[in-house]
């Protein structure tokens, strides 16, 4: 049905009109609202209260601007406000250093902290400009944890113009500012993000690999992680490797670091693993079985980032709800994958 057909039953007071108008949207601005807020229960939650408040502010949509645009200007100062009140989220790195030994990983730090992995079928059905950079850059990992150092207005600056394309003036519209502050932000948030952001994007790393080539470390590491084979999986490994494991503070920066850490406490448990896509990258499903135990338990995403073909993080995400998130099983018994 036609766009602005919906826009007026909806104004009448028709909800699922209202619900069919911006779906076409919602996928969208759930991936902005991640970009802002660095957590899919958080983007959820804003995309949530951004339609609520469209809903009851729609008879003041006097429609100078898109139906898109409007949108876009209530979930982008509902993330602000959000991200005000909670903080940003954070990466292992930004809490802590390095741990050496791996007796004492820490206890699990709760709350809203840390940055979360987006699931890249979240959406599949992103329309408009924002799909393409999606499906590229915009959700990575590093890109979206440099997001979060950046104050929120530069933060919301750079997504408006970087990756959904919106003009300075169009910005300054949607964030209630000048032209040439959002300039400035955006030169601001620019010289932050090229000190954090890794040159070439995971995008660029996975098409350098080539289908081939991806399929083999995808083979290589499941194989090596589910035989305690820590010698095969060192191998896949750049010299400055890292491994992180939020909620838990400690992580390890270094190949021989990550080498004892492996050996000595992950492959104290027998492990199944299932490849998935995240933020744009290679991950798996982790499911662990405890001794003695017989089926596999939900324990973890992992999420790989690489350079010149080499491992150089492994992001792994200990909250096991992250599995439900990704539409994954709780549980698989030993002969599924």
């Amino acid at each position: 049905m036609d766009e602005n057909v919906l826009l007026e039953r909806a104004r009448a007071g028709d909800e699922r009109a209202f619900e069919r108008l911006v779906l076409v949207y919602r996928g969208e601005l759930a991936a902005h609202c991640y970009r802002m807020l660095g957590s899919p229960h958080d983007a959820e939650d804003a995309v949530q209260e951004s339609l609520l408040n469209a809903w009851r502010g729609l008879a003041g949509f006097e429609g100078r601007s898109s139906l898109r645009t409007w949108l876009y200007r209530i979930s982008t100062n509902t993330c602000l406000r959000l991200s005000g009140k909670r903080g940003p989220r954070v990466t292992s790195a930004d809490r802590e250093a390095a741990r050496g030994r791996t007796d004492d990983l820490g206890t699990f730090v709760g709350g809203p902290v840390w940055m979360e992995p987006w699931p890249d079928d979240l959406a599949s059905d992103e329309a408009g400009p924002a799909g393409s950079y999606l499906r590229r850059e915009g959700v990575e990992l590093a890109f979206v944890a440099a997001l979060q150092r950046l104050p929120g207005t530069q933060r919301a600056v750079l997504i408006l113009r970087e990756v959904l394309g919106f003009s300075a003036a169009e910005v300054a519209g949607l964030l209630d500012t000048s032209v040439a502050s959002v300039n400035s932000a955006l030169q601001r948030a620019g010289q932050t993000m090229r000190k954090r952001v890794p040159v070439v994007s995971q995008r660029e790393e996975l098409a350098a690999l080539g289908a081939g080539g991806r399929r083999e470390l995808v083979a290589s590491f499941m194989s090596a992680w589910e035989r305690a084979d820590v010698d095969g999986l060192v191998a896949l490994l750049a010299e400055d490797a890292r491994f992180t494991m939020p909620p838990l503070p400690a992580w390890f920066d270094g190949r021989d670091d990550v080498r004892r850490f492996l050996a000595e406490r992950v492959f104290a448990f027998d492990w199944r693993l299932r490849p998935l896509e995240a933020n744009g990258q290679l991950g798996f499903a982790c499911y662990q079985r405890a001794p003695g135990g017989s089926g596999f338990a939900a324990a973890a995403i992992i999420v790989l980032s690489l350079r010149k073909g080499k491992i150089v993080e492994i992001a792994g995400f200990l909250d096991a709800q992250l599995h439900h998130l990704f539409r994954l099983p709780p549980e698989i018994s030993p002969e599924e994958r």
